[in-house]
Order: structure tokens, then sequence, then C-alpha cells
């Protein structure tokens, strides 16, 4: 009986004094932040990115279909372009038969305005301007700073311009699908696609318009942009247009493709200044 008793004392003892197995290791919680905190994050990834560089090059070409299916070669064409992004005022020549070039023209490449979309770099999260503006064949005379002055910063915590109605995993992206709080015309993005890991911007479906001068009429578009980083800097590298709105003409699907970006250091003045053209008719670039 004895023996027994110091048995289970010594057993007792050994188990107080033995440690428990160790425990399998739990990952760290993840944060996940809110729908709209998640485009919130998504956009302030992007804009750290501006502004861009002073200068862009590119070059983009433009396709599209009669409204029999046939390509419509009038309507499909290609540009080498020089924009000075500040106020995006731009030289472009038409790529004619290699190695002809056209003739200089003043551009202002923009979304959402009776013009080609561009350039690369623009800011795709900027409203819409209120009412279409006409491109000025004469670009602003007043002198502008070739650098760029940062006057402060905006910490964003939040998207106040979309709801977000979904969020999905698709891969390595996030997917929003978004909704305008109001003014749907200017609020132009539709959905969202970002790295899941960087929140860089891969993708995004916006509004867009197509003025038909033929009618007078303008016609909703949906664009499918897609994006690439260059330098560190998010480029539009191909857009898919639908015209809506019932419209059957010509191009009702369009597609614009963006190759040969580049940023140079400058750029001579005379590119942004439509009334020097014809004084440097030997110095065009190519």
């Amino acid at each position: 009986m004895i023996a027994t008793v110091v048995t289970a004392l010594v057993s007792g003892m050994l188990a107080l004094v033995t440690p428990a197995p160790a425990s399998t290791p739990q990952p760290a919680p993840t944060f996940t932040p809110s729908p709209q905190r998640l485009l919130g994050l998504i956009r302030a990834k992007f804009r750290s990115h501006r502004p861009p560089p002073p200068y862009i090059t590119y070059t983009y070409s433009r396709k599209q279909n009669t409204d029999r299916g046939f390509p419509d070669f009038a309507e499909s064409y290609t540009y080498h372009v020089w924009v000075r992004n500040l106020d995006r005022a731009a030289l472009g020549r038409k790529v004619l038969i290699a190695p002809a070039m056209g003739f200089p023209e003043f551009m202002r490449p923009a979304f959402n305005e009776d013009r080609d979309p561009g350039p690369p770099t623009a800011d795709l999260f900027e409203p819409a301007p209120l009412k279409p503006r006409p491109v000025s064949e004469v670009p602003t005379p007043e002198p502008l700073a070739t650098q760029y002055k940062q006057i402060g910063s905006v910490t964003v915590t939040g998207e106040y311009d979309y709801y977000v109605d979904s969020v999905t995993v698709e891969g390595n992206l996030y997917h929003l699908m978004l909704r305008p709080i109001r003014d749907p015309e200017r609020n132009r993005l539709r959905e969202v696609y970002a790295d899941k890991n960087t929140l860089e911007l891969a993708r995004l479906v916006a509004h867009d318009r197509l003025f038909d001068e033929n009618v007078n009429k303008i016609y909703n578009v949906i664009f499918d942009e897609k994006l690439s980083m260059l330098q560190g800097v998010p480029v539009v590298t191909s857009i898919h247009g639908i015209v809506g709105d019932g419209y059957d003409g010509d191009g009702k699907i369009v597609d614009f493709t963006y190759t040969n970006i580049a940023f140079p250091a400058t750029l001579p003045d005379w590119y942004f200044d439509a009334r020097s053209y014809g004084q440097h008719t030997a110095e065009l670039p190519e």
C-alpha cells in the first residue's frame, strides 16, 4: 500500500514538471480592408506615382471596323505623339507608308472628350469635365514651367465618389465593381482590377463618349483599359471600346494600342506651339 502511494506521488510530480507538447504556430491574422477603403487604397497607390514625368512620347494605333464588319481603313490609323504632361499639349504626326510621316498636328489628348483618348499617363481617377471641351488648334500662349512643384500632400483613407458593390479575387487581382454615388457622366469608373499584393492598378472599365459629328450626337462608350508599369509609372497599354445607345454605324467596336512609350528628359518648346511648326519643318521629329 505504501509503495503504491509513493509511486502515485512520483508520477504526479513528473506530470507537473513535464512540458506540454509545442502547439502548431498559427499564421498572423490578415488585415482585410472594407471594400470602400480598399478602393481608396488602390486610388492612393495610383496617385502615389503622380505627377508623371514632364514629357512622354508614344505611338498609338486606332483600329475599327465598318458597320458590316470589314476593316475601316479610313478611320484606322497610327500616330507618333510628343506630349507635355503639364497641360497635355502635344505634337502629333500621322504614320503614313514608312518612312513617310504626315504634317505636324497640334493635339491635346484626353479621355471623355471629342478626341482620341490619352495620354497613357492620364489620371484615370480624375472626373470627366463638366462639358466636353473642343480641342484648341493653338496651345495656351502663357509660359508654362517645365518643372513640377510640390505644394502639399493628402492622405487618402477612403473613396467617396463610388459605392463598391462587390469585391472578388480573380487569380492575383482584386476585382471591384463600382457604382457612382453621383453624376455617372463625370465619375466614369465602373470596374477596377488591382494587384492583390501591391494594389497597383492593372485594368479598369470606364465610361467614355463617342462624338458623332455627322448627326451631332454623343453616344456612351465603355472602355476596357489595360495598364502596365514603366519605370515606376503606370501607363495605359490598350483600350477596347464598345459604343452603346443603339449606335450601329462604323466603329461600334474600336481598339487603341499604345507602344514605344518613353519619358524624354526634355522636348523643344516649339513642339507645343502650333504657330511655330512652319518655322521648324526641317526639325520635325519622326
